[in-house]
């Protein structure tokens, strides 16, 4: 309401519903945190480097979202007591571990790393530390977690090399 200068049934009108409202912002917080945590990473080629240039950039950028990561906290938050946010979330992590899991299958198709990578084994694991490093992060307020997941998942993919 101190945003937008709207009295809480102005807000309201634009949208059908609380759940509306707060899947609306979902999408604008974790829009924003996609655009931070990735601003360069398309422009490198390989996509080894794709990986760890996104690994790096969750990590160097963690805060940009007051609060925290939209996704852990709205996944916690939403569980099953608002079915719409639930669906955003949901969708917004599958789209993450997808584009993740993309650029592994593109380096499994250029011999960048072994035949036999899962890319959806991989693109889980990367997503999945990531998440909870920051989960630790948030709760210990310092980046200790995160830097140990960076590095662990960086030796990580040079075991998945050819």
């Amino acid at each position: 309401m101190a945003a937008t200068g709207l009295k809480k049934g102005g807000i309201y009108r634009h949208f059908g519903s609380k759940e509306e409202l707060a899947a609306e912002a979902f999408d604008y917080a974790w829009s924003t945190a996609r655009a931070m945590r990735e601003p360069d990473v398309n422009q490198t080629v390989d996509p080894i480097g794709w990986l760890r240039a996104h690994i790096d950039n969750l990590v160097s950028r963690r805060s940009v979202i007051a609060g925290g990561c939209p996704i852990l906290n709205t996944a916690i938050e939403a569980d099953d007591g608002n079915l719409v946010l639930r669906a955003r979330v949901a969708r917004a992590l599958r789209t993450w571990i997808a584009r993740v899991e993309h650029v592994i299958g593109q380096a499994r198709k250029m011999g960048k790393v072994r035949a036999s990578t899962d890319p959806e084994m991989v693109a889980t694991i990367i997503v999945s530390t990531l998440e909870g490093a920051l989960m630790i992060s948030r709760l210990e307020k310092n980046a200790d977690a995160l830097l140990k997941a960076q590095d662990h998942l960086n030796r990580y993919l040079d075991t998945l090399t050819s």
